[in-house]
């Protein structure tokens, strides 16, 4: 791990007079007088970058954030965007509460110096909001253990169940993430992304020619079923009506219901054209599902401009829509099988067979 100690420190004596005499008086708690001795090495030796970092330090362990602001940007005027200058920005944005900002400073600065740039940005009391930086930064950039070590931080350091229950989230989020290393969360594809984040299976994610009509997504569940031992013992139709749903019956071998006939304990499949969370009925089958732990929910289609859906989420999505057009993909069983098997899927832990 490389640390300031790996850069040449101190050019000639006088400096490190200086650098001596400003450290013994903050240690004394002459903060001013301190401060006066970094300035004015600073002014003397402008490219030494310890005097930078200790200077940024006192600021900040003064409480002073926005001085500690300022220099940063005056340290980004002198060395340009190097992960030392974004570093010393993102660690005074994290101390402001300004953690959109201060994630897209540590970004930039993990991609010119990762090993420096945490050790700096996070030198600092850990809190449950700095960790989960620390580990946003840390996944983004394909460092999935350490994120989730952050993580788990910042789920032990939690003071209110909903910080905690964010924490663990993104626990489950970093370990999905993992599952397709060594790549990065920008180098994954949509559906993989979104399986990353939300734990629903996109079966349609690779690039096709046009949009996977409802046939070619009924089919494709049914061959993901087949080969994951999935063996349902109702077919839950939301909007019944739909004529697809027959042919999924079909191929599944169980008989197609409305909704007043749902039953968990025969495992039931509930499906819709689209998670509709307006709708009661489409809600109250939903949570039943995961409240139940048997069973799985399928739609044909979901906005990609919304979340997973909590609780009443789907599992299983056919294809996701931009304005409500569904976007040009080709299913993917294979891919979709692997991800279905995953631990940290939503469906993970659900019973999906039915009794012989």
């Amino acid at each position: 791990m490389r640390t300031t100690a790996s850069y040449d420190l101190f050019p000639d004596a006088p400096s490190e007079r200086a650098m001596a005499r400003a450290r013994w008086l903050a240690r004394e708690g002459r903060t001013a007088d301190a401060e006066s001795a970094y300035m004015s090495l600073l002014s003397s030796h402008p490219d030494l970058k310890v005097c930078w970092a200790e200077y940024f330090e006192l600021l900040r362990a003064s409480g002073r954030s926005a001085a500690a602001l300022e220099l940063a940007e005056r340290a980004r005027a002198q060395f340009g965007e190097t992960g030392f200058a974004l570093t010393l920005q993102g660690a005074a944005l994290v101390e402001l509460g300004r953690y959109p900002d201060a994630l897209a400073a540590l970004e930039r600065a993990v991609e010119a110096d990762p090993d420096l740039a945490l050790d700096r940005a996070f030198a600092l009391e850990p809190h449950t909001e700095t960790l989960k930086l620390r580990g946003r930064v840390l996944r983004d950039a394909g460092r999935y253990q350490a994120a989730e070590v952050a993580f788990e931080g910042a789920a032990q350091a939690a003071e209110h169940p909903e910080q905690r229950a964010d924490a663990e989230r993104e626990i489950a989020a970093t370990r999905r993430y993992a599952f397709y290393a060594p790549r990065k969360p920008d180098d994954l594809g949509p559906g993989e992304r979104w399986f990353a984040d939300t734990g629903a299976v996109v079966l349609a994610p690779d690039a096709g020619p046009v949009p996977p009509g409802d046939e070619t997504l009924v089919a494709t569940f049914a061959e993901v079923a087949e080969d994951s031992g999935w063996r349902f013992g109702q077919v839950i139709a939301v909007d019944p009506d739909l004529p697809v749903w027959s042919d999924l019956a079909e191929r599944l071998g169980a008989p197609l219901a409305g909704p007043d006939a749902f039953d968990p304990a025969t495992i039931p499949l509930v499906v819709a054209e689209t998670a509709d969370v307006a709708d009661r009925t489409w809600t109250k089958l939903a949570d039943a599902v995961q409240a139940e732990g048997a069973g799985l929910v399928f739609v044909l289609e979901h906005p990609a401009e919304s979340g997973a859906g909590g609780a009443a989420g789907p599992d299983v999505i056919g294809v996701l829509t931009d304005d409500g057009q569904r976007r040009m993909r080709a299913p993917n069983p294979a891919h979709a099988l692997s991800e279905a098997q995953h631990p940290g899927a939503r469906l993970a832990g659900r019973r999906l067979s039915r009794p012989s």
